[in-house]
């Protein structure tokens, strides 16, 4: 996959990412051996962006991804992991499990710290856990509670990092769009990781996030473009997550809607997804996590593959279920 820069760094990223929450037993569970089969299953299909956090299973994701790059060119791959939350250890925890989502031992607890300090351990301690001697692309994660601190000292332990060459990249990762306009408009940041807010289910990110991040130069990492899981299936039914709960029922009637004409168009709801998570211009690649190698080759193919035609989309805005303002992928001429 062509290398994409990122802002105004050197760094640049694959098209497609791989998110690695999966491999921090996000829900449910996979063993080291599928794990490090699911990074490897990423580079064969061309994947060089590999986006973890300390939060995916109190460290677990990044140890694992760091076992899992650790034989591959250093050069080759970029990596970015996220600070604003330590992980403490919690001795009483070790017969507990992890209460927010991921299936792992609560034997460390996540302690909210925006400080400079917080951010320079946080980096120190990610470094240990993914045993590499940098990191390329570093994202306040989830400010949304903490804006003040993360503007005014995150930010400017991150700026000052990037000055001394010891990160290459810096931004901030939000499933509220407003939180990463913000920053996109006080700071100079690198790139945003936006989840879950432009989707081929929801655009919301489009009215001042994205344009104002191609005024700005900033990139955008477009995550969480299945809506937690709902756009992943061609049909998508009850019980299927949104947001990481239950699906309400005007969500999933929307969701539907879409892959019925899907369905008219000899195309698929993931497939579609994937398509226009893409194609806005300020979106410099497109991340996707998975809990097997089979998911990464999938998702893989439908993002190589030709984009649904015209009339696919024609028929989405035509029926209210996507903004006729969004920007579309490239489509032969005259496809139906």
């Amino acid at each position: 996959m062509t290398g994409v820069r990122v802002g105004r760094s050197e760094v640049t990223v694959s098209r497609l990412g791989l998110g690695c929450a999966q491999l921090g037993n996000l829900f449910t569970p996979i063993g080291e051996a599928d794990a490090i089969a699911t990074v490897a299953a990423a580079w064969d299909q061309g994947i060089r962006y590999f986006d973890t956090a300390p939060h995916y299973g109190l460290g677990l994701s990044e140890r694992r991804l760091g076992d899992a790059l650790r034989a591959l060119p250093r050069a080759a791959y970029t990596v970015s992991t996220k600070v604003g939350r330590l992980l403490v250890p919690e001795r009483s925890g070790a017969a507990r499990r992890d209460p927010e989502g991921f299936d792992v031992v609560a034997d460390h607890r996540r302690v909210w710290d925006f400080s400079a300090d917080g951010v320079h351990r946080s980096l120190e301690a990610s470094l240990v856990r993914l045993g590499l001697d940098r990191i390329d692309v570093v994202l306040i994660h989830d400010p949304e509670d903490h804006q003040g601190p993360a503007l005014a000292e995150a930010y400017p332990a991150l700026h000052e990092l990037r000055a001394q060459g010891v990160v290459g990249a810096i931004g901030v990762g939000s499933k509220q769009w407003q939180v990463l306009h913000r920053f996109v408009a006080e700071t100079e940041v690198d790139a945003v990781m936006v989840a879950g807010r432009y989707t081929l289910l929801e655009q919301p990110a489009l009215d001042a996030l994205l344009p104002g991040c191609a005024r700005r130069g900033v990139s955008v990492f477009n995550a969480g473009v299945f809506n937690s899981g709902l756009l992943a299936v061609p049909r998508p039914h009850a019980g299927l997550p949104y947001e990481y709960g239950d699906v309400p029922a005007a969500v999933l009637d929307r969701a539907r809607a879409i892959s019925e004409v899907c369905a008219r168009h000899g195309t698929s709801l993931p497939a579609a997804a994937l398509a226009f998570a893409a194609a806005h211009p300020a979106v410099a690649a497109v991340v996707v996590g998975a809990h097997g190698p089979d998911q990464v080759r999938r998702n893989a193919a439908l993002s190589a593959a030709e984009p649904p035609g015209a009339g696919f989309w024609a028929e989405l805005v035509a029926e209210g279920l996507l903004r006729a303002d969004a920007p579309l992928p490239i489509s032969p001429v005259g496809a139906a």
